[in-house]
């Protein structure tokens, strides 16, 4: 199957490939702009994807400009959606990764995939906003969003807490900053979770 993925480069794309290629599927990266909607949409038509995994966004909660959430996780998923629907209206399915973040930081309690919404920060805001514009679609595409927990592996950029930690850990370092320390979490194998 000829998949299209967004995201390609990024920490879940690369491991991704992997899976698919060692399963027989043709992976084709994104390489265009999804903010430029003109430039998806040329793309979407000439790579004629059978399946696509959404995968790139603005991801790093810290990351210092808040409008790029928005017009990457929001406007850009909706220009692919749109690029889509128009030149590949057969797709067989396409995979939206949203966050566990939209659901904030409870200390209470577990969560499940029944629990009620709650962001917190404008990353979380924007997943939450693409989970709902994408429902705008579902009666023209077959769409699946997933709301992926805390995973971790070989490769992941140590901004993030357990590559952080294992840095410190390896330079020896005296002190680590580290935010939340009153929620729990549950971490996986991004190998797995791919």
């Amino acid at each position: 199957m000829r998949i299209l993925v967004t995201g390609l480069k990024g920490f879940t794309g690369h491991h991704l490939q992997s899976e698919l290629e060692a399963h027989g599927h043709t992976v084709i990266g994104l390489q265009c702009d999804l903010t430029d909607p003109q430039a998806v949409a040329a793309e979407v038509a000439t790579v004629q994807p059978e399946a696509v995994a959404h995968l790139a966004g603005v991801a790093f909660v810290g990351h210092g400009d808040a409008n790029a959430f928005y017009e990457v996780n929001l406007i850009g998923t909706r220009n692919l959606l749109v690029a889509l629907a128009e030149h590949v209206p057969n797709v067989r399915s396409i995979l939206l990764a949203s966050s566990a973040n939209v659901y904030g930081n409870r200390s209470e309690g577990v969560l499940s995939e029944d629990s009620t919404p709650d962001p917190v920060n404008d990353y979380a805001v924007s997943k939450l906003a693409m989970e709902n514009m994408a429902n705008l679609w579902v009666e023209k595409l077959p769409l699946f969003i997933v709301r992926p927990f805390n995973y971790t592996g070989i490769g992941q950029d140590e901004k993030f807490l357990i590559p952080k930690i294992v840095a410190h850990f390896r330079e020896e370092k005296a002190v680590i900053e580290l935010g939340n320390l009153e929620v729990w979490r549950d971490f996986g194998d991004v190998t797995r979770g791919s």
